[in-house]
């Protein structure tokens, strides 16, 4: 689907993890593992994701060469090809880096972008209008990113009202952790897809309006995520809940420091390559380890007896 011109980016977007393999030419030692990447990519779309979202924080972007950061996006839209779309991550200090990003994934042929505000320091409203405004001026559909937690930027309500003038601007990733503000949003932006970006409340965020999932754990776990977004968007309250209460306790780790870790340790223990990260991401601490093994032992438990 790579390459048209998109309204909608709901639906199960999912943040994809990076993997890498060992080169001691590489920084940290560790070369992107492109063909991997592109199999993953491709895993997820085959178990029901929409589509995929490269260089997000869950890829390591900011811990990438501007070579692979551009290798890494093209290596999504050529893997999911017709069948998916590919909303690319274009964070930036300022909008002209992030612009810049964006200018580059529409010509590789993303769907759509997503963005945060300013990221090296805490912009006040006026500067983040302007940074949307720059961004949307390239013409591909943008998706801004809420995460107040990390960017010490709160995209509230109000202020989306005001960023949702802006041509172009047709979603947002919202970060919070506050359910509430689904409705409030769609009160003050009526035109403004919400997306559900913290996993850990995401059919909280469904069953009050959210239309799509940009997500984590969709990593570890496509089909099963996929399936529960279609019963929350379908209002099977209770075949929902029955889905989501088992993997709630993994999905926390999506909203904490070590999520990066936390996903790709999950993804090794369902079978697929998670491995490690690239520094300034460390490795997880023994207690870590043993409380997100024991959090998605019990998810994997849960879902083997649902199946079964």
């Amino acid at each position: 689907m790579s390459g048209t011109q998109l309204q909608s980016l709901g639906g199960v977007i999912v943040a994809t993890a990076l993997p890498y393999r060992e080169d001691a030419a590489a920084p940290a030692g560790l070369a992107v593992d492109h063909d991997a990447y592109a199999e993953h990519c491709r895993w997820l779309v085959d178990n029901g994701c929409r589509g995929v979202g490269p260089n997000g924080s869950l890829g390591e972007y900011s811990a990438l060469t501007d070579e692979e950061r551009r290798r890494v996006a093209r290596t999504a839209v050529e893997a999911v090809g017709a069948d998916g779309v590919v909303v690319v991550g274009v964070h930036g200090p300022g909008f002209h880096q992030a612009r810049q990003w964006t200018e580059i994934a529409a010509e590789d042929g993303a769907d759509g972008v997503l963005c945060l505000p300013p990221t090296m320091y805490r912009a006040n409203p006026a500067e983040v209008i302007a940074h949307y405004e720059a961004v949307a001026s390239v013409g591909l559909p943008v998706m801004v990113y809420n995460n107040p937690i990390d960017t010490k930027v709160d995209l509230t309500p109000e202020l989306l009202g005001e960023i949702a003038q802006i041509d172009g601007i047709v979603a947002v990733k919202e970060f919070s952790g506050d359910v509430r503000r689904v409705l409030e949003i769609k009160e003050r932006a009526p035109g403004l897809e919400v997306v559900a970006g913290a996993d850990d409340v995401v059919l909280e965020s469904l069953l009050v309006g959210a239309t799509g999932w940009f997500a984590g754990f969709p990593n570890v776990f496509p089909a099963e995520s996929a399936r529960l977004y279609e019963l929350a968007t379908a209002g099977k309250l209770e075949e929902a809940r029955a889905l989501y209460e088992p993997l709630v306790a993994a999905f926390r780790w999506d909203s904490r420091t070590e999520f990066v870790q936390a996903i790709k340790l999950g993804m090794d223990q369902v079978g697929r390559y998670g491995g490690p990260c690239r520094p300034p991401r460390g490795p997880l601490s023994a207690a870590q380890r043993a409380a997100i093994t024991a959090d998605m032992d019990r998810a994997i438990a849960a879902l083997r007896e649902q199946a079964a």
